[in-house]
């Protein structure tokens, strides 16, 4: 098996068909074998269900709510010697995932991301905020979580994703796998030409002040990171919702 494209998944019924069509769409373009592996981080509705009639190659259990633990399990039962992690409400092309093997075959890629765009209209709190992300993640070198690439023997190297942290782990990943890389002289690359289109939910659910004043909480407070209780913005969905709630969802 060439690669593995591993989606954590907690009550993303609604949003896996769309983001598993657009994933096998890329895979069927594609002339290595791969393979598509859904994580089931202990749904109450039919995320698992959605999963297996919707193209996942296997459907795998993950009991204890963090996105860390999801993505390992996922690699756990993987196979491919390229890994790809996509969130659950995230849709790539085929032209990306051409880009992202590319990448890897040459030999000097540890890994990387790709720019992120949110899908249909957004306010301008959106606009910003996925601007000023596609700023940093470009000069830092910083995957977002909804896409992150690597090899299979780097990400076992560094210990998976770090179960730990409730957030963020893309970016320690991110700078593990740098770190990792730069002693063998390959990079991590950030996709600039063909992003990936992410759901922009959160800006319906939250208000300006209230995601504003998550982002300087933790600038200010960035041990809260290791609390799945102060991680709430990722991990609980609001009242009027409460009956949709999402491990992970942009």
């Amino acid at each position: 098996m060439t690669y593995s494209i591993i989606i954590p998944a907690y009550n993303e019924a609604g949003e896996l068909p769309k983001t598993l069509a657009s994933t096998r769409a890329a895979m069927e373009a594609q002339s290595a074998t791969g393979e598509l592996i859904v994580v089931d981080n202990n749904s109450s509705d039919d995320t698992a269900h959605i999963a297996a009639q919707h193209g996942a190659d296997r459907v795998v259990f993950e009991s204890f709510n963090q996105i860390a633990r999801a993505r390992n399990a996922g690699f756990r039962v993987s196979s491919g010697k390229y890994l790809i992690f996509i969130d659950a409400d995230t849709r790539i092309s085929p032209t990306l995932l051409t880009h992202t093997l590319d990448a890897l075959r040459q030999g000097n890629c540890v890994g990387g991301g790709a720019v992120v765009h949110f899908e249909g209209e957004v306010n301008a709190i959106g606009r910003f905020g996925i601007g000023l992300w596609e700023k940093i993640s470009k000069l830092t070198r910083t995957a977002a979580g909804s896409y992150l690439f690597c090899l299979r023997e780097a990400f076992i190297h560094e210990g998976g994703f770090d179960e730990k942290l409730y957030a963020s782990e893309e970016v320690r990943m991110s700078n593990r796998l740098k770190r990792w890389g730069s002693r063998r002289s390959m990079h991590f690359k950030i996709l600039a030409h063909e992003p990936v289109l992410t759901s922009a939910r959160k800006l319906n659910w939250y208000t300006g002040p209230q995601m504003l004043g998550w982002i300087f909480f933790m600038m200010l407070v960035p041990i809260a990171v290791r609390s799945r209780k102060l991680c709430g913005f990722w991990y609980i969905r609001p009242k009027t919702n409460r009956s949709d709630r999402s491990t992970r969802s942009a």
